[in-house]
C-alpha cells in the first residue's frame, strides 16, 4: 500500500526506489514494456525481462502490475514539476516566464510521450486505485501553477497569481491537446505555441 506524507507525496515512492535499486529498475521496466506494447498488454512478465530480473523480486516490491503502474506515474509526474520548476527564471518576464514552462513541460513529454499518454487515458480506468494518485498529481501541478504566477516577473507586470480553478482549466485542456496530439503520432512541439498563446491569455492581466 501506497501511503502519503503531509505534503501530498506517496512516501513508499522515492524513499523505496532510491533504497531499492531493483524497484528502480522494476518502473524502468514497466516504462519499457509501456513503450513497446502499451500498458493493458503488458505483463509482469515484460516487466521483469525488461527489467532482468524475477518475478519474485517484483513481487517483493510490488503487489501487482497496477501498483507498479501507480507509482511509475507519481514518480514521472513529481520528475515533470520538477524539471518545469527549474527551467523557470522567476525573473524573467512573465510572459517569457510561460514559455520556459510550456518548452520544459514538451521536453519532458517527448522524453515518454507513451508514459504520459498511459496517465491521461489509462490511469482513469483503474478506477478508486487510481483516484488518489491522480488528485495528488493534479493538486501538485495546479500548486506549481499557482507559485510560478506569484514569482518577481509577475508581479512586476501586475500580473494576479492565477486562481487554483483557472489552474485546473488551463491544465485540463493542455493535457487533452497532449493526448491527442500523442494519440495521432504527432510531432509535440506542436503544441508549443498554441500551449504559450492560451495560458498568456489564461494567466494575462485581467481586464474590466
Amino acid at each position: 500500500m501506497v501511503t502519503s506524507t503531509a505534503d501530498n507525496q506517496p512516501a513508499a515512492v522515492t524513499d523505496a526506489t532510491e533504497a531499492d535499486p531493483f524497484r528502480g529498475r522494476l518502473l524502468d521496466g514497466l516504462t519499457e514494456s509501456i513503450s513497446e506494447r502499451g500498458y493493458r498488454a503488458t505483463t509482469v512478465a515484460d516487466i521483469v525481462r525488461h527489467a532482468r530480473t524475477s518475478k519474485r523480486t517484483f513481487y517483493g516490491q510490488f503487489s501487482s502490475k497496477e501498483e507498479c503502474f501507480i507509482e511509475l506515474l507519481w514518480t514521472a509526474n513529481v520528475d515533470l514539476v520538477t524539471q518545469i520548476r527549474a527551467a523557470v527564471d522567476q525573473d524573467a518576464d512573465w510572459a517569457d516566464q510561460i514559455r520556459q514552462a510550456v518548452e520544459a513541460y514538451v521536453v519532458s513529454i517527448e522524453t515518454r510521450p507513451a508514459i504520459t499518454l498511459s496517465w491521461i487515458r489509462e490511469l482513469p480506468a483503474l478506477g478508486t486505485a487510481a483516484r488518489p494518485v491522480q488528485r495528488r498529481g493534479f493538486h501538485q501541478l495546479t500548486t506549481m501553477l499557482v507559485d510560478l504566477s506569484d514569482s518577481p516577473g509577475f508581479r512586476r507586470a501586475h500580473v494576479p497569481p492565477v486562481t487554483r480553478t483557472t489552474a485546473v482549466l488551463l491544465l485540463g485542456g493542455l493535457r487533452e491537446l497532449t493526448a491527442m496530439t500523442v494519440e495521432d503520432g504527432k510531432d509535440v512541439r506542436e503544441i508549443v505555441e498554441p500551449a504559450v498563446s492560451a495560458s498568456i491569455a489564461l494567466l494575462g492581466p485581467r481586464r474590466g
